[in-house]
């Protein structure tokens, strides 16, 4: 699956809940589904990219907006 991704708005959180709500929203989707993250929390840059590896989902983009960090993030084919 793939196509637009859905959004997640997680700005105002801190760490961890910022990864601990991503993983628990990749859990809903499917295989190579996408999901856009948006995070104020600055640690996220750090955080994010680490879940996606160890998890095995693909960090397609990550770029840094006015008010934090955006995330394009490709469900691997993991249960979580």
């Amino acid at each position: 699956m793939s196509g637009a991704p859905e959004h997640y708005d997680l700005k105002g959180l801190k760490c961890p809940l910022p990864v601990l709500k991503t993983r628990r929203k990749l859990a809903e989707l499917g295989p190579g589904a996408l999901l856009s993250v948006t995070t104020s929390d600055p640690l996220a840059v750090i955080d994010i990219p680490h879940f996606c590896r160890e998890d095995g989902h693909d960090l397609i983009a990550q770029e840094a907006e006015d008010s934090g960090h955006r995330f394009l993030i490709r469900k691997g084919n993991s249960p979580v």
